[in-house]
């Protein structure tokens, strides 16, 4: 059974950063793709970076691109986000998800994903 958990989440500053762990576990993620969507109070569900477990081709959605850095460690099966120069507009809650075989066209649908984490808080607030 897969399960997702991620930390890392707080309150910071406007032009700080902060940076979320997911830790993956119940199988092998070779052939997955690992993803950071995001849930603003009410708004939809908004993807933000994702990453190929194996060879590790990144994708960024335009809002983050030269702010935030998706990588993994798969020694401790584990994905980051590093998250820099933080907005207000970056305040939600995070979510790690992941899924196999996701073609590049639909990294970026929420629905292509099949295992999800509860979510960490993350507010950018002076």
């Amino acid at each position: 059974q897969v399960q997702l958990v991620e930390s890392g989440g707080g309150l910071v500053q406007p032009g700080y950063s902060l940076t979320l762990a997911c830790a993956a576990s119940g199988r092998t993620f070779s052939g997955h793709t690992m993803a950071w969507f995001r849930q603003a109070p009410g708004s939809e569900r908004e993807w933000v970076a994702a990453i190929r477990w194996s060879g590790g081709t990144t994708y960024y959605a335009d809002s983050v691109k030269g702010r935030f850095t998706i990588s993994r460690d798969s020694a401790k099966n584990t994905v980051y986000l590093q998250m820099n120069s933080l907005k207000p507009e970056d305040t939600g809650v995070y979510y790690c998800a992941t899924a196999y075989g996701v073609i590049t066209s639909s990294t970026y649908y929420a629905r292509s994903y099949h295992y999800w984490g509860q979510g960490t808080q993350v507010t950018v607030s002076s």
